[in-house]
């Protein structure tokens, strides 16, 4: 890609806010950026800048997910499957398939370069407020979350960081970069992280807010960014910065709303009905149809795609994973039996409030579908059926819907996806009982107080000062913590787990500690023989295990779990680990390729890096 100059778009009404229009980005604008500019410093230019490298970020939508699920263990190919998916999905990526393309990534990232090069970023207006700041953060944030989506499918990239503005700087060699080295650059060069020095100050890079220009088709703008502090936890995550992971996810579900508002997992489920099994309700499918920044709104980051393919940049995941007109009504790959037996494997636990209480636990038998069996989720986002029939000829057919790919746009970040990382890296800080009651009861001061904090009296101060969730933070709407059936009033929000299995506080199959009521991993013997560390160790890999098989539960389909195998591997120093789960999904022994060497985990790099 030569930027002599960089076709970006129009499309802004008064007030720089973007209107609604048949298309998202028009690429066909006349507008035109010179690449001789010492900077951006006309605030239609720049605008114009940022919208034209989200236009290049649409490129890459569909294979973040893609190159992340099908990869997994939850899904699994069938005979309609495309040439293009099955390879991917038997790790036999080659050139020519067309989500193996590093270009698309450079030419976001060379976008990002030219405009983190040229954007004059110390511009004030005449209250002295910088103009560009808001811009600034945002493409900063695009081009590492960017980095790291590379680097997790190639495993080493050419990394560049100027302008790629003529044929010879393109024809120069740049070094190879790999995951760790990625996360070392943005955590510790490219001046995102937070100084410790203003750790509570809004000096930080990751104080400042997305940039919001109103709605395009509908959908709020302040949706089509990375936020900051996510990235920061997850260039953390990866690298191993546990503690310091643990912080960043935190910073973010106290002040993703502001200071005073609440970012809480909500009490949104899905639900029986009552307890003879007749039906169920759900307000966790709203999760993935609603596109809305309110205060319930599950959402944090997508990318925008268009509404008609015709316009291009059309997502073809909803052909993809459903039975729809534009695919003959054949989706191309399914629940892998993986998930399914996971997903029955949970159990649900109906709370008959009468008195005293009584939990009933859903049957696993001829009374309800196999899909509604266990945890509620799968059967909620999943409707499937053998003997459908064909709208047009009428024939009887397979039907799927998977209602996670309801509408036209990428879904990146959201809300459940933040408390699961924040769980994975406080297990790994040390602090595997906090990870837990994410899971089950949710976290609340009292909570922290009376359950997590005891066990960790050496960090208590740190816990109380770093990882608060006060009522302000945690309390809307009446959520509220199910801790016991006897006591609803201590606490506002629920766990994860809670989210598809009913009141599983009371889950009979593991250990009581006996002191406050609650519930974990726990194995006598280990803990009279083993020492402190090890049975630390021990404890982590447990809680572990559960997150990832949460992770699963509550985000199947959308496109982490190839990536969340890998990071538990490459911790573990244990490539099996990962092996072994892909294994489990190749019913026909279409996986050919050795996963006990990491090598075959990333895509052939083809040296179109695009410049």
């Amino acid at each position: 890609m030569k930027l002599n100059k960089i076709k970006l778009v129009l499309g802004l009404a008064l007030g720089l806010s973007l209107t609604s229009c048949q298309k998202f980005y028009d690429v066909e604008s006349s507008h035109l950026i010179e690449a001789d500019k010492n900077h951006l410093v006309d605030a239609n230019d720049t605008i114009y800048s940022v919208t034209g490298i989200l236009n290049k970020l649409q490129a890459i939508a569909d294979r973040t997910i893609l190159l992340g699920e099908l990869r997994g263990d939850l899904v699994n190919i069938n005979k309609h499957t495309s040439s293009d998916l099955r390879d991917i999905a038997n790790f036999q990526i080659g050139e020519d398939n067309k989500y193996n393309v590093p270009s698309d990534y450079y030419a976001i990232i060379n976008n990002c370069n030219y405009f983190i090069a040229n954007v004059d970023s110390a511009q004030q207006n005449n209250r002295g407020e910088r103009i560009f700041k808001k811009e600034y953060a945002a493409v900063k944030s695009i081009r590492a979350w960017t980095y790291l989506q590379l680097v997790l499918n190639y495993g080493k990239v050419p990394f560049v960081t100027k302008p790629i503005l003529s044929k010879e700087d393109a024809e120069k060699s740049y070094p190879m970069y790999g995951i760790n080295d990625i996360c070392d650059y943005f955590l510790y060069d490219d001046g995102l992280a937070d100084d410790p020095e203003l750790q509570d100050s809004t000096q930080n890079i990751s104080y400042i807010e997305v940039p919001n220009y109103g709605d395009v088709n509908s959908k709020p703008s302040r949706l089509f960014y990375v936020p900051l502090r996510l990235l920061l936890g997850d260039l953390n995550l990866w690298a191993g910065n546990y503690l310091r992971a643990a912080e960043y996810y935190h910073k973010y579900i106290r002040l993703r709303n502001g200071e005073n508002s609440a970012y809480p997992t909500t009490n949104m489920a899905t639900n029986w009905s009552n307890d003879n099994w007749l039906g169920w309700s759900s307000s966790y499918i709203s999760f993935f149809m609603d596109e809305s920044v309110g205060s319930t709104s599950e959402l944090i980051t997508m990318i925008p795609m268009e509404d008609i393919p015709s316009n291009g940049n059309y997502s073809q995941l909803r052909d993809i994973f459903n039975s729809t007109g534009n695919n003959d009504y054949v989706a191309q790959v399914n629940p892998s039996k993986v998930l399914r037996d996971l997903s029955a494997a949970q159990n649900y636990y109906y709370n008959k409030w009468d008195g005293d209480g009584e939990i009933k636990i859903v049957p696993k038998d001829g009374t309800v579908p196999e899909r509604y069996w266990g945890d509620l989720r799968l059967g909620t986002v999943w409707n499937y059926d053998q003997n459908g029939t064909h709208p047009l000829t009428k024939e009887t057919t397979e039907r799927q819907e998977i209602y996670k790919y309801s509408t036209t746009n990428v879904h990146i970040y959201r809300r459940g996806l933040v408390y699961l990382r924040l769980a994975e890296a406080l297990n790994r800080a040390g602090y595997p009982r906090f990870a837990y009651h994410i899971l089950s009861t949710g976290v609340n001061n009292t909570i922290l107080n009376d359950s997590i904090i005891p066990h960790y009296k050496p960090s208590k101060d740190y816990l109380t000062q770093n990882f608060p969730f006060p009522a302000s933070a945690t309390a809307a709407n009446g959520y509220r913590v199910v801790v016991n059936p006897k006591d609803q009033s201590r606490g506002n929000t629920i766990g994860i787990h809670a989210r598809g299995c009913g009141f599983t506080v009371m889950h009979p199959e593991v250990v009581d500690y006996g002191d406050r009521g609650y519930f974990m991993p726990y194995d006598a013997d280990k803990k009279k023989t083993l020492s402190a560390a090890d049975y630390l160790k021990w404890e982590q890999e447990q809680v572990e295990d559960m997150i990832m098989d949460e992770e699963a539960l509550e985000m199947s389909f959308e496109g982490y779990r190839f990536y969340d195998l890998m990071r538990v591997a490459l911790r573990r120093g244990d490539p099996s680990y990962l092996a072994d789960k892909i294994k489990a999904r190749d019913v026909d022994g279409s996986i050919t390729v050795d996963l006990t060497d990491t090598k075959n985990w990333f895509l052939k790099w083809n040296n179109q890096i695009g410049f």
